[in-house]
C-alpha cells in the first residue's frame, strides 16, 4: 500500500463540512468588505520568493520545496500567497491602469517544516491583500475584517496583536541600536541568531527559541524609535481600528517572519493550541511591489491558517454532519426508476436526496435511512407506484403519511424548508 508523504495529509468527507464553513464565511465577508477573489499557481519561479520574502528567513534558508525542471528552471512550490498576488499584480500592469486593488485567495501553500499540531507541510491559507493604498485606514479596515471573521465563527478568545515596524527611515537607526544590544547577548544566542544578529538583527526578535526570548526580553523596542510620520500613522490606525470595537494588544516583540513588512504588523493569537497560538497574521509591504519590478506601490495584507482554525472550531463545536434531507427508499426496479426521476428532481430543486442503489431490503434501507440522519424518507413499492401514491415518513417525529407521486417534488421540497425554518 502507497501512503502519505510525511507531513501532508488527507481532508476526510466527514471533516470538509467544517472547511467549507469558514472558507464560506471568509468569502462573503471579504466581498462584503470589496475584495475581488484572484486564483494563482502554487508553482513560481524561486527568484520570487528568495527575492520577496527574503534570503536570510527560515523559509528561504530551509523550508521551500525548490527543484530544477527539465528546462533548468530553479522553481518552487509556493510558501506564502503574498508575493505571488503581488507578481501578478505587476505582470499584468494593474500597479499603472487600475493601481488600487483589493484582492483575495484560497488555497495549499507548501514548507518543509517539521509536522506538529496544527502544522502540515502542505497547508491552507485565506489571503487578502490590499495594494495602491497608502492611508492607515486600510490598515484599520483589515484589523476590523480580521477581528470581525474571527467573531463570526465563535472563536472567543482570538486576540489582536499588533505593533509598527517602522520604514526605513526609522528602522535603519534602531538597527544599529538592537545590534548593539544583541552583542552583549551572543553567549545567550541560538546559533541561528548569532547569524542573523549581524546580517537580519529583527529576525532573532522572531526566534522560537526559549534561551533566545528571554535574551531578548529587555531589547529596544522599534516604537521607541519611529519616525514622525509613522508614529502618527500607526497611532490613525490603532485609533480607527479601536473605533470599530476592535481591541489591541501592543505587542513590541511581533516582527513576523518576512522580511517585506513595514510599519503596520499584526497576529491574531488564541490560547487553544498551545504553543503554536498563531492563526492569522500580516501587515504592511509598502516596498514589495518596487522589489518584484513594479512602480513603488505601498501594500497591506493578511493570512489566516485554516488548518488551526478548522481544529479549533472542530474541538469546541465538532464537525457539522453532512446528512441528506430526503432519502428514497425503493423495493423493485420500477420503483428505483421512479425514486431516481424524483431524487433528481429535488437535488434540482435546491433539496439534498440520496437513495440506495444496492437492492437491500426495505428494513435495510430504512437503517441506512436512519443513519443518514435524513429529516425524511420516501418509501416506494409496487404497491405505491400502482397507487400512484408514496409513504412519507418523518424520521424525526416517526409521523408516515400517503402523499401523491404528482406533485411530490414541491411537495417534500416546501416541507424539507418548513422543517427547516423550524429548526
Amino acid at each position: 500500500m502507497i501512503r502519505l508523504i510525511r507531513g501532508f495529509r488527507d481532508i476526510l468527507p466527514e471533516h470538509t463540512g467544517l472547511w467549507a464553513l469558514v472558507e464560506g464565511v471568509a468569502r462573503e465577508l471579504l466581498e462584503n468588505f470589496g475584495f475581488s477573489e484572484i486564483r494563482l499557481p502554487v508553482l513560481e519561479h524561486t527568484e520570487l520568493f528568495a527575492r520577496g520574502i527574503g534570503a536570510d528567513t527560515d523559509i528561504v534558508e530551509k523550508e521551500m520545496y525548490t527543484f530544477t525542471d527539465r528546462n533548468g528552471d530553479l522553481l518552487t512550490l509556493r510558501p506564502e500567497a503574498t508575493a505571488g498576488v503581488v507578481r501578478s499584480y505587476v505582470e499584468h500592469g494593474f500597479c499603472a491602469s487600475a493601481p488600487v486593488q483589493k484582492l483575495y485567495t484560497m488555497g495549499p501553500m507548501f514548507r518543509r517544516e517539521r509536522p506538529q499540531r496544527g502544522r502540515y507541510r502542505q497547508f491552507y491559507q485565506i489571503n487578502a491583500e490590499v495594494l495602491g493604498v497608502q492611508s492607515p485606514l486600510a490598515d484599520a479596515q483589515l484589523l476590523v475584517l480580521v477581528h470581525e471573521f474571527f467573531s463570526r465563527l465563535g472563536v472567543t478568545d482570538a486576540a489582536v496583536h499588533v505593533n509598527s515596524l517602522g520604514c526605513p527611515n526609522c528602522r535603519n537607526p534602531y538597527k544599529e541600536e538592537l545590534k548593539s544590544y544583541l552583542a552583549a547577548k551572543s553567549g545567550r544566542l541560538c546559533q541561528n541568531c548569532l547569524r542573523r544578529k549581524e546580517t537580519n538583527p529583527l529576525r532573532v526578535l522572531d526566534c522560537k527559541s526559549e534561551q533566545c526570548a528571554e535574551a531578548v526580553a529587555g531589547a529596544p523596542s522599534m516604537t521607541d524609535w519611529l519616525c514622525d510620520a509613522c508614529r502618527d500613522h500607526f497611532a490613525a490606525v490603532l485609533s480607527a481600528a479601536e473605533s470599530q470595537g476592535v481591541a489591541l494588544v501592543l505587542d513590541p516583540r511581533l516582527v513576523r517572519g518576512l522580511d517585506y513588512y513595514t510599519r503596520t504588523t499584526f497576529e491574531v493569537r488564541t490560547s487553544a493550541l498551545g504553543a503554536q497560538n498563531a492563526v492569522a497574521g500580516g501587515g504592511r509591504y509598502d516596498g514589495l511591489v518596487q522589489l518584484l519590478g513594479g512602480p513603488p506601490r505601498p501594500g497591506i495584507g493578511f493570512a489566516v491558517g485554516v488548518d488551526r482554525l478548522v481544529e479549533i472550531l472542530a474541538a469546541q463545536k465538532g464537525y457539522p454532519q453532512k446528512c441528506p434531507d430526503v432519502y428514497f427508499a425503493c423495493l423493485g426496479d420500477a420503483a428505483k426508476k421512479a425514486g431516481f426521476s424524483l431524487a433528481a428532481g429535488l437535488a434540482r430543486a435546491g433539496v439534498a436526496a440520496e437513495m440506495d442503489f444496492d437492492g437491500a431490503g426495505l428494513k435495510g434501507q430504512m437503517k441506512r435511512a436512519g443513519k443518514s440522519g435524513a429529516r425524511f424518507v420516501v418509501i416506494l413499492g409496487e404497491d405505491e407506484l400502482a397507487g400512484q401514491k408514496a409513504q412519507v415518513r418523518n424520521l424525526k417525529t416517526k409521523e408516515q403519511t400517503e402523499q401523491p407521486m404528482e406533485g411530490l417534488v414541491e411537495s417534500l421540497a416546501r416541507r424539507v424548508k418548513e422543517e427547516k425554518d423550524n429548526g
